[in-house]
């Protein structure tokens, strides 16, 4: 066995790493029963517990008047109609780049958020972390604290018990319905498909897909909880490799609290001149962990940097008349110049999280440039494969195309279509009049186009030919470039 042995200067237990047994890529869950804590950061999770939630379950039902003939449900994922709307925007199927790069954009926030304060989205903001914190917040409502939930799982099953985990699972499943349910209203209008759903009229798919979800949800909130965190999610593992030493992150002072003890013993030591730590071996930090870690024993895969421990620790401290913050969000670097006896640096802003700015403001720049400039028809043309040029008895060369005007606005246009870039060149549209294309609000239309040229072209000739097509009321245009092609 190899021991080796983390210490500074006696104040902080060795740490034994065995090189002789292998360690397990998997525990098997055991039970955690998180205690109930008060103070700053339990404070900020509530908060933060109450916006995402009640952003996610109402924000299907809000509202956006968008004109006549448009849906008017501010977020809308309209797949029949193959659109995107978010409030003012309107995101087609081509325009897929901004989804893109809001995917792109929350990486980097997600990178510098880690940079600055560790895994604190997973501490506040997760989505596994919200609803487990609820799920535990209806179990602590109907079984009772910590206390409470270890004496009736040791003891045997009796009416009052059985009648309690009946009440706590039936309502995590309405939870857990619920946000299935919540989530599918994202994808049809919520007031209609509510009624469909209670109705039982609903697509298939939907009642399939809120099944999947409720069943999802109550898994992993109510049973898997910090399983999820530990062995599910590849964040934990990813995050480690683009932490700094400047990171803030959940610590326990090993300093101040060591070597730990007692109220008593404590003051015994220090009446006889010898060191004594403020720790009190409570287990007070412990006990409210959602991930059942001790974060005196340093960082650990499991810990999702909620601050509960600190919480804890600090109504401790309060309690014995000691400093607060023995555990606190502290950086690696601070650390060791702690126990150097150098002066502390907070260096938020450093190369890493500068870069991870600067990526965020410009990718943010391109996206805003983009929407600014974005144009409100469109077009785009299809060659003909087969034939690729028709020669008419004349001896003129004839190539076909298929063009697809677009109309992003909520109303009635009508463009001119035009053809540029053929010496000579006619245009005509099959059945309609290149000078009068009708198309409705928000649609688009697909027109056949003959494109003839009587000009001798050189041998093998690929011209380049450009559609152009303008709206007769505002004179927007747009346009696309394909190519003409001859004998």
């Amino acid at each position: 066995m190899t021991a080796l042995s983390t210490k500074s200067e006696d104040k902080k237990a060795p740490v034994v790493v065995s090189g002789d047994e292998d360690i397990p890529l998997y525990e098997a869950r055991r039970q955690i029963y998180p205690q109930s804590v008060h103070g700053r950061f339990r404070t900020i999770k509530w908060v933060l517990l109450g916006i995402t939630l009640g952003i996610y379950y109402l924000l299907p039902f809000v509202r956006w008047d968008r004109g006549p003939d448009a849906p008017n449900q501010a977020v809308l994922i309209d797949f029949p109609a193959r659109r995107f709307y978010f409030f003012f925007l309107e995101i087609w199927p081509q325009e897929f780049y901004y989804v893109a790069g809001l995917l792109i954009l929350a990486a980097l926030v997600l990178f510098l958020m880690n940079a600055v304060a560790g895994r604190v989205w997973c501490g506040y903001l997760c989505p596994q972390t919200v609803w487990t914190d609820l799920f535990m917040a209806v179990e602590r409502l109907i079984e009772g604290d910590r206390r409470e939930r270890m004496i009736a799982d040791a003891g045997p099953w009796t009416i009052d018990k059985f009648a309690h985990k009946t009440l706590k699972h039936s309502i995590w499943l309405l939870i857990a319905w619920w946000t299935g349910g919540a989530w599918v209203l994202y994808f049809a209008d919520a007031p209609t498909l509510v009624v469909e759903l209670a109705t039982f009229q609903a697509p298939a798919v939907a009642y399939m897909s809120i099944a999947v979800l409720t069943f999802t949800t109550y898994a992993l909130a109510g049973h898997m909880r910090e399983q999820v965190c530990t062995y599910m999610c590849p964040w934990p593992r990813i995050q480690a490799a683009l932490t700094d030493e400047y990171a803030l992150n959940v610590t326990y002072l090993y300093d101040r609290g060591e070597p730990r003890g007692s109220v008593k013993k404590a003051a015994a030591l220090r009446e006889k001149g010898q060191p004594a730590g403020d720790c009190v071996d409570c287990g007070q930090c412990v006990a409210v962990c959602p991930t059942g870690v001790d974060i005196r024993q340093g960082m650990q895969l499991p810990c999702i940097q909620c601050g509960l421990c600190i919480d804890a620790c600090n109504t401790v401290m309060h309690k014995i008349g000691r400093p607060g913050n023995l555990i606190t969000y502290e950086s690696e670097a601070n650390l060791e110049a702690r126990a150097a006896g150098k002066p502390f640096v907070q260096r938020i802003l450093r190369p890493r999280t500068i870069l991870y700015g600067v990526l965020i403001a410009f990718v943010s720049g391109l996206m805003l440039t983009a929407l600014i400039g974005r144009s409100t028809e469109g077009v785009a043309a299809i060659h003909d494969r087969n034939p690729l040029f028709v020669r008419l008895s004349s001896g003129a060369i004839r190539n076909a195309y298929t063009i697809r005007l677009i109309n992003k606005k909520l109303e009635e246009r009508t463009f001119i279509l035009s053809v540029e870039g053929v010496p000579d060149a006619t245009l005509e549209v099959v059945g309609d009049n290149a000078d009068g294309l009708t198309i409705g609000p928000d649609q688009t239309r697909e027109v056949r186009v003959l494109v003839t040229t009587g000009d001798k072209l050189p041998p093998s000739a690929s011209l380049p030919v450009t559609f152009r097509i303008r709206d007769k009321a505002s004179g927007l245009s747009a346009s696309v470039t394909d190519h003409f092609i001859g004998p």
